[in-house]
């Protein structure tokens, strides 16, 4: 059995802990030979553990404790600690880990559910669960969330040689803000969103530059996104957002235009990798 798991963006600017897009980036496990203790082969990194400590591991057995040991070989192009879903593609692969090997027999409902009350908002777990565009809540402990047909382009996808901690890019976050700037924090948003529905990405590019939620407050920390901006008007691409907490910053393109963003942002004087992805459908796979 293999469990294929999306990278995913949240936020898509205005829509801060509440809209994600599945990306065609993706983490791979499967599921080998039982095993007197869990392994987990991978080339990931000395930081990544190889036992029952992993992440993985820690989130199937949380769900289904009697899980007998697997050995399970991890593989993944999702950038870690980059604002591209590494952490939640794992706590998803353990969520439909313990389904599997537990026949649990987990609606989708479910594990956008258990995925959110883990993961603590379903911005990344919703999508990678469901894949393309996922607008979701979670509020009093409930999880709601709609998916929808998210509209054809091309994501570029500037991902720095730096790693920027959930933690530390929720740090510089205010604890409120004024009531007359969330309506139009609000505002921007559902439009945002809107735009999205309609297929009207020119629109939606405009509203996801002009956030209110989180960031302004995240600039310091995100240098290049406004150079990316300022870019993307000269090319003449839909928008940017920073992808998550970051440092990744997503540009949203029509086909003919990604060239040029590509060499534009080539560049650049900080050190990074660009990819161009598409949007993923499906969401979790399992073969």
């Amino acid at each position: 059995m293999k469990i294929r798991i999306p990278a995913t963006s949240a936020n898509l600017g205005p829509g801060f802990d509440s809209c994600g897009i599945a990306l065609s980036q993706y983490l791979s496990i499967e599921v080998l030979e039982i095993a007197e203790e869990w392994v987990i082969k991978h080339s990931l990194g000395t930081d990544i553990p190889n036992d029952k400590s992993n992440l993985l591991i820690q989130t199937a057995l949380k769900i289904a404790p009697d899980l007998t040991p697997r050995v399970l070989k991890m593989t993944s192009d999702i950038p870690l600690a980059r604002g591209l879903g590494s952490s939640s593609s794992v706590i998803v692969g353990g969520i439909e880990l313990a389904n599997r090997l537990g026949n649990l027999n987990l609606s989708q409902k479910d594990k956008v559910q258990i995925a959110t009350e883990i993961e603590g908002h379903p911005d990344n777990v919703a999508p990678a669960i469901c894949g393309d565009f996922v607008v979701a809540s979670y509020v009093d402990g409930e999880v709601h969330s709609v998916k929808h047909h998210f509209p054809m382009c091309d994501v570029i996808a500037y991902i720095p040689d730096v790693h920027l901690l959930t933690s530390e890019s929720r740090s510089v976050l205010p604890a409120s803000i004024p009531y007359k700037e969330a309506v139009q924090a609000s505002s921007i948003a559902n439009v945002m969103i809107a735009a999205i529905l309609n297929g009207n990405l020119p629109l939606a590019g405009v509203m996801m530059e002009k956030d209110r939620w989180h960031e302004a407050y995240r600039k310091k920390l995100v240098p290049h996104l406004d150079q990316i901006r300022n870019l993307g008007h000269t090319v003449g691409v839909y928008g940017a957002f920073l992808s998550g907490a970051g440092p990744t910053v997503l540009i949203l393109s029509p086909e003919e235009k990604t060239e040029k963003m590509v060499q534009e942002l080539e560049k650049l004087p900080l050190s990074a990798a660009i990819n161009v992805l598409s949007i993923d459908k499906e969401g979790i796979q399992v073969f």
